[in-house]
């Protein structure tokens, strides 16, 4: 069974930095699709960022292109999101995800894709 536990989440002023850690076990890590993905109150969960199917390349949503990172140690087991320059309308729970049998091409966009998520962390970025 493949587990995903997010760490990393807090309060934060705007302008400031927040590095969320997803530690996954089970199964080969290296192969799966990871991505990160958010929910503000209210609204439903979105795209934020994830590995192409490739995995040779990363893809970011407009509204954190140029601020957020996504990468990946597989020796470690580990992806991570470095946000920097937050901004209030980035507060939401962040979710990483993991999608396995990726020998095909998939949407690394669809939440649909994923097969597996962790538990969520929060970020909350004061104005």
């Amino acid at each position: 069974q493949v587990q995903l536990v997010e760490s990393g989440g807090g309060l934060v002023q705007t302008g400031g930095s927040l590095r969320l850690s997803c530690a996954v076990s089970g199964g080969t890590f290296s192969r799966y699709g990871m991505g990160w993905f958010r929910q503000a109150p209210g609204k439903e969960r979105e795209f934020v960022a994830a590995f192409t199917w490739s995995g040779a390349r990363t893809d970011y949503a407009d509204s954190v292109k140029g601020r957020f990172t996504i990468s990946r140690d597989n020796a470690k087991n580990t992806v991570y999101l470095q946000m920097n320059s937050l901004k209030p309308e980035d507060t939401a729970v962040y979710y990483c995800a993991a999608k396995t049998g990726t020998l095909l091409v998939y949407n690394h966009r669809a939440l649909s894709e994923y097969a597996y998520w962790g538990q969520g962390t929060q970020v909350i970025v004061s104005s």
